[in-house]
């Protein structure tokens, strides 16, 4: 299906400036950008591209001023990068999968379901199920008993989510991820063995969460394991038992939660960060990648990083004396050397 750049720009709010008729069928990047796509810039790194893309239509800052000319027909808008973001969703929902029941899915005669379902082959909808409106369930999902999910959600590709589980509305759960196995709980005993202990729990995912490829959240031993409104979790995370995830944290891949540990809500975790059990991390706060997380973080908004983690900034110059560490230790030698002989 092909859009003018008019056409566009009345669906994002925008400018046009060039040709209104140009016309698009599909979306590039701005340094692969051929004739009849459309691409965006947001990043001034990307500038020098716009000046050789081949892309038709580029989506640009209202405020962004060319210095030099540019073939493609521009569309100024606010924000570039949000903008863009609406057209892919766009053009994702064009080319969505046809919307059915597969007769090769399993439902349960006691679940309840909504209406404009698409539910792929192989997919298990256990007892009791509730499942809201417009729900995409692909292929080879399973959906344990008891488990309430609500409208407009979409389960990729060999999700699990284990019995008595809550999900929200517009919620997305990528290839492979599981939601409410059990957490890890183990009670010594002085035979050096361990007794497992039972976790009654489960997990409660609230609307419009996204959760990444191969990430777990384990259910909790007693109460809910608590994912709050509008919180994004990479790939290839583990959330573990009882924990809570403040509204609208963004947590990067890699990172490992340990149990009963409190987020806040804005917070930004970065990559392979390892925070350790029955904490609280308060609003707002900003940890750095490979970060180790050993105690609570009372003061919002306050960014840290390094292992054991502390102020960035204090961080980052340790780093520097770090990286000198050689040479000061050469300087105290001579030192000591030169108050040694002075001493003979």
């Amino acid at each position: 299906m092909e859009f003018s750049a008019q056409q566009i720009a009345g669906f994002l709010n925008g400018i046009v400036e060039g040709n209104p008729e140009t016309r698009v069928s599909n979306l590039s990047k701005i340094e692969d950008g051929k004739a009849g796509t459309m691409t965006f810039l947001a990043n001034p790194r990307y500038i020098p591209y716009l000046y050789a893309t081949e892309a038709s239509i580029v989506v640009v800052s209202k405020d962004f001023t060319p210095s030099q000319p540019v073939a493609a027909t521009l569309i100024r808008v606010d924000d570039p990068y949000s903008s863009f973001a609406t057209l892919l969703e766009m053009f994702n929902s064009m080319t969505a999968a046809k919307r059915e029941i597969s007769s090769l899915a399993f439902i349960s005669s006691s679940a309840k379901t909504g209406q404009n379902l698409s539910i792929g082959a192989f997919s298990f909808i256990g007892d009791n199920v509730i499942l809201g409106n417009n729900a995409s369930i692909y292929p080879q999902v399973y959906i344990g008993n008891n488990v309430t999910i609500g409208n407009d959600c979409t389960f990729y590709p060999g999700v699990k989510i284990y019995h008595d589980c809550v999900i929200g509305d517009g919620c997305t759960l990528h290839s492979g991820v599981i939601i409410g196995s059990d957490g890890f709980g183990f009670a010594p005993h002085t035979d050096n063995n361990y007794q497992k202990i039972p976790q009654l729990g489960n997990v409660i995912l609230e609307d419009l969460v996204e959760i990444g490829s191969n990430t777990t959240v384990d259910r909790a031993t007693l109460g809910s394991t608590i994912i709050r409104r509008g919180v994004k979790l990479d790939n290839l995370i583990q959330v573990a038992h009882n924990v809570e995830i403040g509204e609208n944290t963004v947590i990067a891949a890699q990172t490992g939660i340990s149990g009963s540990t409190r987020i806040g809500k804005n917070c930004m975790i970065a990559g392979q960060v390892g925070i350790i059990g029955h904490i609280t991390i308060a609003d707002g706060v900003k940890i750095g990648a490979q970060s180790g997380i050993g105690g609570s973080i009372k003061e919002e908004n306050a960014i840290v990083m390094g292992s054991p983690a502390i102020d960035a900034k204090k961080t980052r110059r340790n780093y520097i004396h770090l990286s000198n560490l050689d040479e000061i230790v050469k300087r105290i030698n001579h030192i000591e050397k030169i108050l040694k002989d002075h001493k003979e």
